[in-house]
């Protein structure tokens, strides 16, 4: 019996220190794994994103059922990681639907059919166009893959990721204008 505790116990430090940031892709793993699987703070920081846009109550719904999805189908695949001492950058390739290309084609399209999206007095209507966008952004299945490298370090033992830069989270949301590349 309590040779079998012992192996227990054993197995469940092994088991436990598994679950530790042992190398630097563990906290990139941990970071993207909460878009994919929606955690509770992805969502609340999406909810507070679509507070802030100008949306009605449908158009903020189709936003977030867009992003949702968005983060739902990211995949990722860890394809280096470089350690300096307690400094670490962890390259990721990941792949995302390509949004950036299809607001841009959105608005090419109102450039080119401004008659649609004119309101009955003849004024331009705004959310028109927004459901439009919406609409078409919905509809893609145009992947794009993008290369982050992530700044991880070590504190007290433990690898923890740096701050993600706003171009990294554009390429995480899809919306990196990569045109500038």
């Amino acid at each position: 019996m309590k040779k079998i505790m012992l192996f227990l116990i054993t197995l469940t430090m092994v088991v436990g220190c598994a679950c530790a940031r042992t190398s630097a892709s563990d906290p990139v793993k941990e970071y993207l794994n909460k878009y994919k699987n929606q955690h509770e703070t992805v969502i609340a920081q999406l909810d507070d994103l679509v507070k802030e846009e100008n949306l009605n109550e449908t158009q903020g719904e189709k936003y977030k059922e867009v992003m949702t999805k968005q983060y739902k189908d990211l995949t990722y695949k860890i394809t280096n990681e470089n350690y300096n001492g307690d400094e670490a950058t962890v390259t990721t390739k990941i792949t995302v639907y390509d949004l950036y290309s299809v607001q841009r084609e959105a608005e090419e399209y109102q450039n080119n059919n401004k008659s649609e999206f004119i309101d009955e007095d003849g004024n331009y209507d705004k959310d028109k166009f927004l459901d439009y966008k919406l609409e078409e952004i919905k509809k893609t299945t145009k992947t794009i893959e993008y290369t982050i490298d992530f700044k991880v370090v070590k504190k007290d033992g433990v690898w923890t990721l740096e701050n993600v830069s706003t171009e990294d989270l554009e390429k995480i949301h899809g919306i990196y204008n990569y045109t500038n590349d």
